[in-house]
């Protein structure tokens, strides 16, 4: 009988013990040449500083992102990302300033380069070309594009939604 007690005793307690947590701690800096060769495989995320010679990618990335190609997954970005191309596949916040930059989701801040595209922005961008799905904010540039509830679709040197 105690045996039978001791069995559903532990039965109860592994039922209601929360889940054993599988994620990774945040890394502080991540170095890469190119991903695969990095210092944190991508699947990680990283809070402090990354530096991608050629190409790098994580999950996710809060601090300062530098780099040619610096590419950030759908945990999202927050904090400085400065290079040739730069890349959200989530939520950007911050500064992006590169030749080309993508917000894959909402933008929040300020895109600086030959082309910025967001699919929400809110903030500004300022380059060549600008492109925003919806936007609340400033665009400056040669052609700048807002294609929902923007003041004008398409225009040249500034457009606007508030």
């Amino acid at each position: 009988m105690k045996t039978l007690l001791g069995i559903v005793l532990i039965g109860i307690l592994l039922i209601t013990l929360p889940p054993v947590s599988t994620a990774q701690s945040p890394k502080p800096v991540n170095v890469a040449l190119v991903n695969p060769l990095q210092i944190f495989p991508e699947d990680n995320a990283i809070e402090g500083v990354r530096l991608n010679f050629i190409y790098g990618k994580n999950v996710s990335m809060e601090g300062l992102d530098l780099g040619l190609a610096n590419h950030v997954g759908t945990g999202g970005f927050t904090g400085l990302q400065w290079g040739l191309v730069n890349i959200t596949d989530g939520n950007a916040e911050g500064v992006q300033l590169g030749i080309v930059n993508f917000g894959q989701q909402n933008v929040k801040g300020f895109q600086w380069g030959w082309y910025n595209q967001g699919d929400y922005v809110n903030g500004f961008q300022l380059g060549l070309v600008n492109n925003a799905h919806t936007m609340k904010g400033l665009q400056i540039g040669i052609l700048n594009f807002i294609k929902s509830g923007g003041q004008f679709p398409v225009f040249p040197i500034v457009n606007w939604s508030f």
